[in-house]
């Protein structure tokens, strides 16, 4: 057993995937879907169904890794994610400067939620996270880490 991908449903498959491309270096993996059919119908329990959308390549991973499936259904159903609600909250990203992030994440059209904060911990090293929206409201957690150096014995 595997875990395979997560699955986004978005306004505008297209831009939100151009999103998640610029800022976190997120790559296509083609081909972009388009499914239609009485199986798909079957399968989502919709009439109609009509799905359109491409699978990323999640950063840090090779050919056969993880997936940010990205799909649009010509009808959907929208409400804003929020950090404390049931069920799925947030992705996160761990990158090399959360602040520049942050910043890339802002010109492409995302939305900071909190503030950017550092937290020491005992064992980890000194974290940075923030919690941002991208441009359709979906929450990323961005992370940085910094171990704790080593004393030297003299």
């Amino acid at each position: 057993m595997r875990y395979v991908h997560t699955n986004l449903i978005a306004k505008n498959w297209r831009s939100l995937s151009l999103f998640y491309q610029k800022v976190f270096g997120c790559k296509p993996v083609p081909p972009e879907r388009d499914l239609k059919g009485a199986w798909l119908e079957r399968l989502t329990g919709m009439p109609d169904a009509h799905i359109v959308g491409e699978h990323l390549r999640l950063p840090g991973y090779d050919d056969a890794g993880l997936t940010l499936e990205i799909f649009s259904y010509d009808t959907s159903t929208s409400g804003e994610p929020k950090l404390n609600l049931h069920g799925f909250s947030h992705i996160a990203f761990e990158v090399e400067n959360v602040a520049d992030t942050v910043k890339l994440l802002l010109s492409e059209g995302g939305e900071l939620v909190g503030e950017i904060v550092s937290r020491e911990y005992e064992t980890l090293g000194t974290g940075t996270f923030a919690y941002a929206k991208d441009p359709e409201g979906n929450i990323i957690e961005v992370q940085s880490w910094k171990k704790h150096k080593e004393s030297s014995a003299e």
